[in-house]
């Protein structure tokens, strides 16, 4: 672990950093969050609240400062849905990891039920790097259980790129564990944002979703004027025929605020599991899943993917925000190809 950190150069930094033009980053401790400006106007912000339960990119924006994230729980807006309540931002866990859901622990468990959920939390920030067009920051976390043992350490560096109208957020997630670890196969995880209302997939039907812990969070059906969201993915299939299919690629598109907007998530080469599958819902979960092939291949394929004690594996994808004339398979085939040929 020790020769993986002097590889990435990490230090221990404090920062505060101003910019009039281009990227900048403004450290706020006190309110548990780093800012990501361009050209000083807001992008997102890396948060680590205690009541998420992990740390998460919120608002997500476009370019030009329409924002595609749910408000709520963090900060709830007129007509949004409220259910499932640890779908916030932009994030990264799994439902099943030792026996622990992490992906469905919020504030909304009841204390005699958080010993079956686990958290993660963030330990400090590693460093931090500028230039114009990008922006890193590379932060260290930690997965525990209730009563705070450890049981996956993770560094993740967050590359922020703009270019033109495409806000690019690159996640690489460096997991190292602390004991042995199974992640089972099930279906909620890995990477996933919750889009806003507008950018949904309409719906006519109410439906009714059960976790790992057997608890049922239905979503009613609801007034979908203004709803406009279509997922494709790279094989050419739409709609709901992208959820539990594998694919290198999926974009939802939509309009909110008068804006179409395209929202893209790429898979990594280097990724376990890949293509990894899609757990991709009209009611606005958006997710990747390279773990849970058992769920979405209905029994025929089993990973039940395991890290030994002091070993460690990355996940790496890249999420596109963008704005303007909507995303083509061309070019989101252009930017898996530029993703995988980078030294992540």
């Amino acid at each position: 672990m020790r020769y993986q950190l002097c590889l990435i150069g990490l230090i221990n930094l404090t920062f505060s950093i101003q910019a009039q033009t281009g990227f900048s980053l403004k450290d706020d401790p006190y309110h548990k969050k780093v800012e990501v400006l361009y050209d000083e106007k807001l992008l997102t912000a890396y948060c680590y609240f205690d009541s998420t339960e992990k740390p998460i990119l919120f608002p997500v924006k476009t370019v030009s400062g329409v924002t595609v994230t749910r408000g709520y729980p963090i900060a709830p807006h007129l007509g949004e849905r409220t259910d499932h309540p640890h779908q916030v931002g932009l994030w990264m866990n799994y439902e099943n990891v030792n026996d622990l859901d992490f992906w469905n622990n919020s504030f909304a468990v009841s204390a005699e039920k958080k010993s079956h959920y686990g958290s993660i939390r963030h330990q400090k920030i590693l460093k931090s790097e500028i230039r114009k067009d990008n922006a890193s920051l590379i932060v260290l976390s930690n997965w525990v259980n209730s009563e705070g043992k450890v049981l996956l350490e993770e560094i993740t560096r967050f590359v922020f790129i703009k270019k033109e109208n495409d806000f690019i957020v690159d996640r690489i997630a460096l997991l190292e564990a602390k004991e042995d670890i199974l992640f089972k196969d099930v279906k909620d995880g890995l990477l996933g944002i919750r889009v806003a209302r507008e950018l949904e997939m309409p719906s006519v039907q109410e439906d009714k979703f059960v976790d790992a812990q057997g608890n049922v969070t239905p979503v009613p059906k609801t007034d979908n004027t203004n709803v406009s969201g279509m997922y494709f993915n790279k094989e050419r299939l739409e709609g709901d025929k992208v959820w539990g299919e594998r694919s290198r690629w999926v974009c939802l598109q939509g309009e909110k605020d008068g804006e179409k907007i395209s929202i893209a998530i790429i898979d990594h080469p280097k990724n376990v599991g890949f293509p990894t599958y899609w757990h991709a819902r009209g009611y606005g979960l958006f997710a990747a899943n390279p773990l849970g092939q058992k769920i979405f291949s209905e029994g025929k394929k089993e990973l039940n993917f395991s890290l030994e004690k002091g070993r460690s594996t990355s996940f790496r994808y890249r999420v596109i925000i963008h704005s303007s004339t909507p995303l083509t398979p061309a070019m989101l085939n252009k930017q898996a190809s530029a993703f995988a040929s980078l030294a992540y």
